[in-house]
């Protein structure tokens, strides 16, 4: 059975490179274009982290897998476009890590002022785990009551839902990502479930390129957003503008 399980992991895998890929110029323009009408034109891709439980605590470094929800797990960085399709994800880091760790530790972090994927004024959408950057516009955590803060904040929480969905679809379509069942006592056992995550990713992808569509109506899935998303501002456009005009994104507002 294993040696089966193996093959066809490996068969997956095969097609990462056409499966999961960064989005080239013109479907970057497409993305922007999206993301433009919910108040951030520029934006390719929503970041986020999510935590994929252990069932068991794993023999070696237990401690350092022990996260935020009293769990054992992976902290898993994903990054989707306006379709829910994964464009980048890394899965190496345990879930007591923070998010903005993880995104450091990533291949990603020392590639985020690439020319080759981004154009001018193009950028990442995250929340307020992560701190402002060239490539990166995120929420704020304090807000000092500033209201314009509050309702930027507010813009990018809306815009996110959709990292929300993809990860929540992710979950929902394969269980794995719910629970993984196998302990981890030694290097190749970690990398094992490596593979089966990044498996997990690619079909997930494959599906989406073959239009397989996922109802919410029939199939619900869960969201885990700890925010309080509320009411967008009533005037988007002008929310972000006074932001975007007012306020320098810089890391002071961390």
């Amino acid at each position: 059975m294993v040696n089966y399980t193996n093959r066809v992991m490996t068969a997956i895998e095969s097609t990462m490179g056409h499966e999961i890929t960064w989005p080239n110029r013109q479907e970057r323009a497409v993305n922007s274009a999206h993301f433009g009408g919910l108040g951030f034109p520029g934006c390719i891709g929503l970041v986020d982290g999510t935590l994929v439980k252990l069932s068991q605590r794993p023999r070696d470094d237990g401690e350092t897998y022990f996260d935020r929800k009293s769990n054992y797990s992976m902290n898993v960085h994903v990054i989707c476009d306006h379709n829910k399709r994964v464009i980048y994800f890394f899965a190496e880091m345990p879930g007591s890590c923070h998010d903005l760790t993880c995104l450091r530790r990533s291949s990603l972090w020392g590639r985020l002022g690439s020319a080759q994927l981004f154009d001018n004024g193009q950028y990442l959408l995250g929340d307020n785990g992560y701190i402002p950057l060239d490539r990166l516009v995120c929420s704020y955590k304090r807000t000092g009551g500033d209201m314009d803060k509050v309702d930027f904040s507010t813009c990018i929480a809306h815009a996110r839902v959709g990292n929300e969905h993809c990860i929540g679809i992710l979950k929902a379509r394969l269980h794995l990502l719910k629970e993984i069942r196998t302990q981890l006592r030694k290097p190749a056992e970690n990398t094992y479930v490596i593979r089966w995550i990044r498996c997990c990713f690619i079909f997930h992808n494959f599906l989406i390129w073959r239009r397989d569509e996922w109802s919410e109506d029939d199939h619900p899935i869960e969201l885990e957003t700890e925010d309080d998303l509320g009411p967008p501002p009533r005037v988007l456009e002008s929310a972000i503008d006074a932001v975007w005009s007012g306020v320098k994104l810089s890391s002071k507002h961390v």
